[in-house]
């Protein structure tokens, strides 16, 4: 079993990212790393590969500052990478990103694709099942536990109403929700291994996309602050608490 893992490098993953004067996320010159919910995308197909055999690629787009977040997943035990950096994908919507992974997964097509829901630094949420629209795969999402048995892949669904269990033929896409499993830590020797493992840094036009498919149909116009949230009141306890929060929540109009 093949399988390819789409990735991301994000800036300042575990802080505040800042915006440039065009409201575009400020990516060069930054610290930032590979995209923690891509980690359990990674593991569940380290998990699958090594149960059924074959390899894991990862595919991802980006600037140069991308290549640590793709070398940590190949220190995580993948077996080749790309890495799609060209400097018209500056500005990229989620539509040009999709076409693009696309394009990239469709050079050497995987039995199945994971993708994290969602990126930390866009949460669009829309990239991987758009990608499997224009590769004509079926797509599970929000995807909790995953497993290839009697020639199937079953997968653990979070719904709005509880889960669900569902079976579906390879090739498949799917979306792999945080905490589906643990991911593993790089060892050393997974860390020194990774600078000699295949990476492909293929440019737009090498993977056979024109200009007129690199151009954003969204652009982010204004950014405003949220709002401050007021603070609430609090209840003391007293005689009078129980008949004060009845009333709060019927303003609220929940009774």
């Amino acid at each position: 079993m093949n399988v390819a893992v789409f990735v991301k490098w994000v800036p300042e993953p575990e802080g505040t990212p800042r915006l440039g004067p065009d409201h575009r996320l400020v990516r060069a010159g930054v610290e930032g790393a590979l995209d923690p919910g891509d980690e359990y995308s990674v593991e569940a197909a380290l998990q699958l590969v090594e149960t059924h055999g074959g390899e894991v690629t990862v595919i991802s787009m980006g600037p140069d500052e991308a290549l640590p977040a793709v070398q940590r997943a190949l220190a995580m035990g993948a077996h080749r990478a790309m890495l799609i950096t060209d400097e018209r994908l500056g500005g990229a919507d989620a539509l040009v990103t999709a076409r693009v992974l696309a394009a990239a997964a469709s050079r050497e097509p995987a039995d199945l694709i994971i993708a994290a829901v969602e990126s930390t630094d866009g949460y669009t949420g829309t990239v991987p099942v758009t990608v499997a629209e224009f590769l004509d795969l079926p797509a599970v999402t929000f995807v909790t536990h995953l497993s290839f048995e009697d020639d199937e892949l079953r997968a653990t669904r979070q719904t709005p109403l509880g889960t669900e269990e569902v079976a579906c033929a390879l090739p498949a896409l799917v979306t792999l929700t945080a905490g589906a499993n643990e991911p593993r830590y790089p060892s050393l020797k997974g860390i020194m291994a990774a600078k000699s493992k295949p990476l492909e840094r293929p440019s737009a036009a090498e993977l056979g996309l024109d200009d007129r498919a690199l151009v954003a149909t969204q652009s982010v116009v204004t950014v405003e602050e949220a709002p401050v949230r007021d603070g609430g009141e609090i209840v003391p306890a007293g005689e009078d608490a129980v008949r004060r929060i009845a009333d709060l929540l019927a303003e609220a109009k929940v009774i």
